[in-house]
């Protein structure tokens, strides 16, 4: 099976390339050649950018695929060039969406892939929406071998799950408060990528799926207060955390708010029946206190990885010391 993945060296995709080449598929990666993990060798790579249409024709000639997979496409212009490029060239098309598309705060959990798409918070979030409307048009109209995939928090080694990434962790080591949105009790799915590229896989060519949308999540659910406690554990260190209402962190810091209010700050609990139906064998088997210590030993292992920063760091101070004078009795301890 010839399949091409458009990036294919990202957080997620990147085990999804390393399990597709172990499976015996002739895989091709379509991307600039900037990146820093290391690619399998059996891949062949185009030397593209996606977003210069014509150049990316030129690349491709006439190679056809059964599969492409856009790891990379985030707005309705974006996705025009996907349909204009592969409309007769591929047997299927996987677009990478989102599993904070899905309405926000959702009204029932867990969420299925049949919970409206509706997300007024984020920006990011209503252009992957915007992308699937496209798509699901582009399948009517004509026919397009659309498969939409949504991922939820999905991490490796080298991906913190909290905002601010390492800094999150110098702030512990020192024994400095770290800032947990709300009360840290909501609850939260985090997925190892090797986790969902099994699941994934099997989709791959699985023309069945065509106009079909799944997400793919770990079945473990954490609080907040339970991930920030898995990092301080694989840290070495005790961690403080200090409580702080999501509406106060966005009005410190408008991206940080707008990761929270459209995501993070609501409980997300997913059926992951649909894709387990068409996966059989799928099942995630990292649990997050084993990542979190893949995540420090990845960390740990180079200096040059442990990269704070100061601004965020004297933000997250600022708004401490601000939260503390006015409401001293609602500061964690």
């Amino acid at each position: 099976m010839r399949v091409l993945f458009i990036g294919g060296t990202g957080v997620i995709s990147s085990a999804c390339s390393q399990l597709a080449v172990e499976r015996g598929l002739e895989l091709y990666l379509l991307n600039r050649g900037q990146t820093a993990r290391p690619i399998p060798e059996s891949v062949r790579i185009l030397r593209g950018d996606i977003r210069d249409r014509e150049s990316v024709k030129h690349v491709l000639g006439k190679i056809n695929f059964d599969v492409v997979v856009d790891w990379i496409c985030f707005t309705p212009e974006h996705m025009e060039t996907d349909i204009d490029l592969f409309r007769d060239r591929t047997g299927q098309f996987i677009f990478i969406s989102s599993a904070s598309v899905y309405q926000t705060p959702p009204l029932i959990l867990p969420v299925t892939e049949s919970t409206p798409l509706d997300n007024p918070y984020w920006d990011y979030s209503r252009a992957k929406i915007a992308c699937e409307e496209r798509l699901a048009q582009a399948y009517r109209d004509e026919k397009f071998p659309m498969t939409i995939v949504r991922p939820s928090h999905t991490y490796d080694k080298t991906k913190l799950p909290v905002y601010g990434g390492y800094t999150v962790i110098d702030r512990m080591r020192k024994g400095k408060k770290v800032i947990v949105h709300g009360d840290g009790t909501s609850l939260w799915t985090l997925t190892h990528h090797q986790d969902f590229a099994k699941a994934f896989a099997g989709l791959l060519g699985n023309y069945q799926t065509i106009g079909q949308a799944f997400h793919i999540t770990s079945d473990e659910v954490l609080t907040w207060n339970q991930i920030f406690a898995a990092l301080a554990r694989a840290a070495g260190v005790e961690v403080r955390m200090a409580h702080l209402p999501s509406e106060y962190i966005a009005a410190f810091d408008p991206d940080w708010g707008a990761n929270l209010l459209g995501d993070k700050a609501h409980s997300m609990i997913f059926d992951n029946t649909k894709i387990k139906r068409v996966v059989p064998d799928f099942a995630a088997a990292i649990p997050f206190s084993w990542g979190a210590e893949e995540i420090l030993d990845w960390f740990d292992a180079d200096p040059a990885r442990r990269v704070v920063d100061e601004k965020l760091d004297g933000l997250m101070d600022t708004m401490l010391a601000a939260h503390e004078s006015a409401w001293p009795s609602r500061s964690s301890q």
